[in-house]
């Protein structure tokens, strides 16, 4: 446990003294005083955790010095001690905020359980706080600013399960920030200062999976002149994040689970048994479940990723997120191209408003970048926003008039994929990732509609 200050707050001599000599030997750091006045100096002038205060005492008693201390600073806990036989007073000053009582003559067993209590609940409060703070300031630029209860509920997981050494599984479509979430998680970790190594499945050839999770020797096969460490070595004592974990081959899946249940490792072309210390936070926007259900992933792989599950809603099931989220990356996109922007005009929120984001936060990242560069004005207005939102793409001049709807949906999937890809700079892994699909699945699409753009729209 940190280390806390105690303050004992007692007009009798003795008692002091033998709180203090207790609390002391237990590890903490005492103060004391013997009147209220000499505790509220303490308090402005020291950091002080939780205090231990008498409630008759002269000139200022135990009431009307946790009002004061409350006004000074509302987060310092306050354990009351009252006489037998006075429960209803020591009641009545955990209405006005005391966290706790105990009676006197005091049972430092009791204390001890109660102090304990106390300030685990705190540090729990303090783990939670700085996972918000990490998530909001250090990767806020990935999205992760939210007032919606879903994504609450999401950061609330990721904030008790970032302590332990479980296996986390978060889900959500692409876009949602599910490697903001995990590094959270590290960072928040007792493995913070140690490696966090990230592996996108989805975009890894087949015959490259195993390489790359567990590294190989030299000669292993055609290609490997020298031997290479996998992601799993590289994140020894540190953590790993599997991105696309659904995208694992079945034979790889196997190794992985052996990895997993031993904590060792084999590189391809070696059969020694290389001991690890990885902590394996992985993702998928795929439904696992349906997956094991169809006996493409297996099922004892799912239930060892699966110990811990955060879910992450997409960005049209919290679109009040969308004011936030536009204001944070206008400043950001703002100061970087040195432009004095304000914000997005009434129209061009609304067609925000209106538009489903399949790429998610990533998208609408994309989408104020953009219009951060084109904006004439300290205004963003619709001319900014790319046709996908304003609709340019149904009007007669731009070729789709007359045809079916089939031909319409084809050539706005073009439109979209193309525009991705320009966004990307022809990077199909983000141009992927900006359309809420897999790398494997765009490649297809390009496939089936070509690679030239005018040829076939």
């Amino acid at each position: 446990m940190p280390h806390y200050t105690i303050l004992i707050v007692d007009d009798e001599a003795a008692q002091r003294e033998v709180l203090a000599g207790f609390l002391k030997k237990k590890g903490y750091s005492v103060r004391a005083s013997e009147t209220g006045e000499k505790a509220l100096h303490v308090l402005r002038n020291e950091t002080v955790d939780l205090v231990l205060s008498d409630m008759r005492m002269p000139e200022m008693d135990g009431a009307e010095l946790l009002r004061r201390i409350k006004s000074l600073n509302p987060q310092i806990d306050v354990i009351v001690m009252t006489a037998f036989g006075s429960i209803e007073t020591a009641t009545e000053t955990m209405k006005n905020g005391a966290t706790d009582f105990i009676t006197k003559p005091v049972d430092l067993q009791q204390l001890e359980l109660t102090v304990q209590k106390i300030l685990t609940k705190k540090q729990l409060i303090l783990e939670n706080e700085r996972l918000r703070e990490l998530l909001n300031d250090r990767f806020s630029f990935d999205g992760i600013i939210s007032n919606s209860g879903a994504m609450a509920e999401a950061l609330s997981v990721a904030g008790r399960v970032a302590p332990s050494k479980a296996t986390v599984l978060i889900t959500g479509e692409s876009g949602t920030g599910k490697e903001l979430i995990a590094k959270a998680i590290h960072m928040s970790s007792p493995r913070a200062d140690k490696p966090f190594i990230a592996v996108n499945m989805a975009a890894l050839s087949e015959n490259l999976v195993e390489s790359e999770l567990f590294g190989h020797e030299k000669g292993a096969f055609t290609g490997a002149h020298q031997q290479r460490k996998g992601r799993f070595e590289l994140a020894d004592s540190g953590s790993l994040f599997i991105d696309e974990v659904g995208d694992i081959p079945a034979g790889t899946q196997v190794k992985l689970l052996r990895v997993l249940q031993e904590q060792q490792i084999e590189r391809i072309g070696s059969s020694q048994a290389i001991p690890i210390d990885v902590r394996v936070i992985a993702a998928t926007n795929r439904p696992l479940e349906k997956m094991v259900e169809d006996g493409t992933f297996r099922q004892d792989l799912y239930y060892r990723l699966n110990v811990v599950k955060i879910t992450l809603p997409p960005l049209r099931d919290r679109k009040t997120d969308i004011p936030l989220l536009t204001d944070f990356f206008i400043r950001k996109y703002a100061k970087l191209n040195e432009k004095t922007i304000t914000g997005f005009s009434r129209e061009a929120m609304d067609r925000l408003f209106k538009h489903d984001f399949p790429g998610n936060v990533r998208e609408l990242e994309n989408i104020v970048e953009q219009a951060v560069v084109l904006a004439r004005d300290d205004i963003i207005t619709v001319a900014e926003l790319p046709v996908t939102l304003t609709g340019q793409h149904d009007s007669p001049e731009s070729g789709i008039s007359g045809r079916t709807f089939a031909d319409k949906v084809e050539i706005f999937e073009k439109k979209l994929i193309y525009d991705a890809l320009e966004a990307a700079g022809g990077v199909q892994t983000k141009a992927a990732e900006l359309l809420g699909m897999s790398e494997r699945h765009l490649r297809y699409k390009l496939q089936k509609y070509g690679k030239n753009k005018e040829k076939n729209l």
